[in-house]
């Protein structure tokens, strides 16, 4: 919202505060002040100018040569480029030396041999940026009134003098966004109260309104209040210069006398209006109703807009002329030809008008407002002040009265606070004096009994509805800097780490330990992205207002955001890469909170290139399947999982390799997955083969873990025995430790695999894998029948439940 500092100073006594003061008072008052810019700063030697003679260079088919007058005994020539110049108009002239918009600074020339003293310029060169530029001025030179005096500068003029203070309105004050809003703002901080100026509205009795056009709103609720004014005879044209610097200042672009003043007093009272060509409108009735499904109209932007029932249309009875709340149709569209003007002033539902602009992606001031919500005591009023300024500009003469759809019976809001409530809450020793006197200071009507005081909240105010509003309004004017600082009181109890805080810190040691670095990726990522590499099925959780389609969508895996770090890696030739990333997923079913996501912590490894470097006595090691599982087992061995942790080979996971993925349990409860991803995956994200794991540390955090024992270190000797094994090479490793261990008794302490191996001398089909077993009693030596009746029970079984044959 721009505020323009003379607009302020018409209303209020600011002679004594600079936009600077005012600014900083504004921003310890609760309103976000951005910045405050004066555009005449750094420009300078540009005045008024009189063309005298124009006649077209002899060296150019565009180019002309000027006389101009400014202010001087003698002309000025200027040669001038604009298609629009032309003799007695008066412009705007840039003198030799002149600074112009980024600091380019203006010399004495020649052009194709003409000298040229200066340059006559045209807004865009002063500063303006293109969208605020009249369109009959948008590839010329602006023309100035024919008072202005030649010579003198032209920035009083245009209003370039003034300073513009940039807010930032919060959605709760939508009622800063207006020049009345933010008046009352400024009074309420220099204790004074604004006087606008009463415009005063001539109707022409001998007519009704109702005779023009009737109305009728088909739901209330769509539109609470809406009524329409008719101004005939009226003559379209540009708007005098205060009006179009006015909305140039405040980012609007002027388009005709009509159109502006509805933009005028949207600034004005935050009341967006609209205005309709009563000819055009084909009937003499006004109809607002949801629009049909699949009904089309084409907006004042010129494109073709296909409606749905969401949306609430202004028709004439049969076709929508317009799209409430946002824009126009081209149907009822304000031209030169127009004579009678029929202008709406309504207040819209604020839910469907943000769906609609949600819909159409058409986001405008007016629909702004409306979706922030605007004040319910003036959408009469307003109407009546543009209806007056209509008929001043062009001449026409308002219908008496208006012709009614709906209106709102405002009922009065009382709120109440106790001086002592708001001195608890605000750590201040307010008196009964200090509160009545902010109350006045905001315009509140107000009661008092026993420092009890009832605000009666004027509708301007709509934002105010409990105790803690008024509150805030007091601690706004006293000043928050004023507020006494108090540091906070009670026992001081020494923190520490959650379970969960201090499981994620050491999974964390143990994996920067392996050489993996941390990675941070986005939370939002593309529809697609979120639903791959997924632990669960579940609906996406999707933005309302993305910034963009690459991040409209919460993950539900951490693996995709790893995987986009490695091409970018890849990318910039890092091409040995090992990342892990924890975070959270998110996921939308067994949710017990609706509509809020359900959260889980995940972590995730990516993995590829080389393991290892090549050096002088060592061969570079790619990353394989095994690098990867042999973090994973270490990971669960320093956490105390391993004894409950299976691997099982899946081919589920679609974006994984089939043949080389497997699926992480924890007493038999999926918990992850590890494995290759696969070649068309790796070849979507543009990455060479890659080795992933994603696990979810809520399974792990509720799962069961082996208990921490501590022993005393044996006296007696370890011994050692190893066994070759020919076996089916469908059975795993895990099947075959798990036999063994379940058969050798209390004293096995270790199985070690230390050779697999399928080739010459072995049969198609088959495998030959040798272990090495560990045998050890803390309390006695271990003798050979001891050691051979467990081999023997482990050699049965083995050969008893999967066939094996002991080499």
């Amino acid at each position: 919202m721009f505020v323009s500092y003379k607009w302020l100073s018409r209303y209020l006594d600011l002679t004594k505060v600079t936009p600077e003061e005012l600014a900083d008072k504004m921003s310890v008052t609760g309103i976000e002040v951005e910045a405050v810019e004066i555009p005449e700063e750094g420009l300078k030697k540009i005045v008024v100018g009189e063309v005298k003679e124009c006649i077209p260079h002899p060296n150019s088919d565009h180019l002309s040569i000027c006389q101009v007058d400014i202010g001087e005994e003698e002309l000025s020539q200027i040669v001038c480029g604009a298609p629009n110049v032309k003799v007695g108009i008066k412009v705007i002239v840039a003198l030799p030396g002149a600074r112009i918009t980024g600091n380019q600074k203006i010399k004495k020339g020649k052009m194709r041999g003409e000298v040229s003293n200066g340059m006559i310029c045209s807004l865009q060169e002063l500063g303006y940026s293109d969208n605020v530029i009249p369109k009959a001025y948008a590839d010329g030179i602006y023309y100035m009134p024919q008072d202005a005096v030649n010579g003198e500068a032209v920035f009083s003029y245009l209003d370039m003098d003034d300073a513009i203070i940039e807010l930032s309105i919060t959605p709760n004050r939508a009622d800063a966004l207006s020049i009345r809003g933010a008046a009352y703002e400024v009074g309420a901080i220099y204790r004074q109260t604004p006087r606008f100026d009463e415009i005063r509205l001539l109707e022409n009795t001998g007519e009704k309104a109702e005779e023009y056009v009737s109305v009728e709103v088909k739901d209330q609720a769509d539109a609470p209040a809406y009524q329409i004014r008719i101004i005939k005879n009226v003559k379209i044209q540009e708007s005098p210069l205060w009006l179009q610097t006015c909305l140039m200042n405040e980012g609007i672009r002027p388009i005709n006398n009509v159109v502006d003043v509805t933009n005028y007093i949207l600034l004005l009272f935050g009341q967006p209006l609209h205005a309709f060509d009563y000819d055009k409108l084909g009937s003499k009735q006004i109809l607002v109703r949801r629009a049909e499904e699949a009904e089309e109209m084409v907006t004042l932007d010129g494109e073709m807009r296909k409606l749905s029932p969401e949306n609430i249309v202004i028709t004439n009875g049969q076709v929508p002329v317009a799209l409430a709340g946002i824009m126009g149709g081209a149907n009822s569209e304000i031209t030169d030809e127009t004579t009678t003007v029929a202008l709406e002033s309504a207040l819209f539902d604020s839910l469907s008008i943000r769906r609609t602009s949600k819909q159409f992606n058409l986001r405008s001031e007016s629909s702004s407002r409306f979706e922030k919500g605007i004040n319910k005591g003036t959408v009469a009023e307003a109407g009546e002040v543009a209806a007056a300024m209509i008929a001043e500009l062009s001449g026409g003469t308002v219908v008496s009265g208006s012709s009614v759809g709906s209106e709102i019976t405002l009922e009065p809001v009382y709120v109440s606070v106790s001086v002592d409530r708001a001195n608890q809450y605000l750590g201040t020793d307010l008196t009964d004096a200090d509160v009545a006197e902010i109350f006045t200071a905001l315009g509140f009507d107000y009661t008092s009994d026993n420092g009890i005081y009832t605000v009666e909240v004027p509708s301007r105010r709509w934002d105010i509805t409990i105790e803690a509003d008024l509150i805030e309004e007091l601690a706004r004017i006293y000043g928050y800097d004023r507020l006494p600082s108090t540091l906070p009181k009670g026992e001081t109890v020494a923190g520490s780490l959650t379970r969960t805080q201090q499981f994620m810190r050491q999974l964390k040691g143990i994996l920067e330990g392996y050489g993996v670095s941390e990675a941070i990726s986005y939370a939002l990522t593309t529809e697609d992205k979120a639903g791959q590499f997924s632990l669960k099925q579940s609906s996406p959780t999707k933005l309302q207002w993305p910034m963009s389609e690459e991040r409209s969508v919460l993950r539900m895996n951490l693996i995709s955001g790893l995987l986009d770090d490695v091409h970018y890696n890849i990318a910039r030739k890092n091409n040995d890469i090992a990342l892990y990333e924890i975070g959270r997923v998110f996921y939308q079913e067994n949710n017990p909170l609706k509509d809020l996501p359900y959260e889980e912590n995940h972590l995730a490894i990516a993995l590829t290139g080389n393991y290892t470097e090549k050096d002088w006595q060592t061969n570079a090691s790619p990353v394989d399947f095994y690098t990867i599982k042999g973090m994973l087992d270490s990971l669960f061995e320093l956490t105390d999982y391993a004894k409950g942790i299976t691997y099982e080979a899946t081919q589920d996971v679609k974006e994984m390799h089939p043949g080389r993925t497997a699926y992480i349990k924890l007493n038999g409860e999926v918990i992850g997955f590890v494995g290759q991803i696969h070649p068309l995956t790796a070849k979507a994200y543009d990455i060479p083969s890659a080795y992933v794991a994603e696990l979810n540390l809520q399974g792990l955090l509720t799962g069961e873990k082996e208990a921490f024992v501590f022993e005393a270190v044996s006296k007696f000797p370890e011994v050692k025995r190893d066994i070759a094994l020919l076996v089916k090479e469908t059975v795993t490793n895990q099947d075959l430790t798990a036999c063994i261990q379940k058969h050798a008794g209390r004293f096995l302490k270790n199985i070690h695999l230390f050779d697999v191996y399928q080739g010459e001398n072995i049969e198609v089909g088959m495998k030959s894998v040798a272990y090495s077993l560990t045998f050890a009693n803390s309390e006695a030596t271990l003798v050979d029948e001891e050691i051979n009746g467990a081999m023997n029970k482990i050699e049965k079984a083995l050969a008893e439940t999967y066939g094996v044959t002991i080499r």
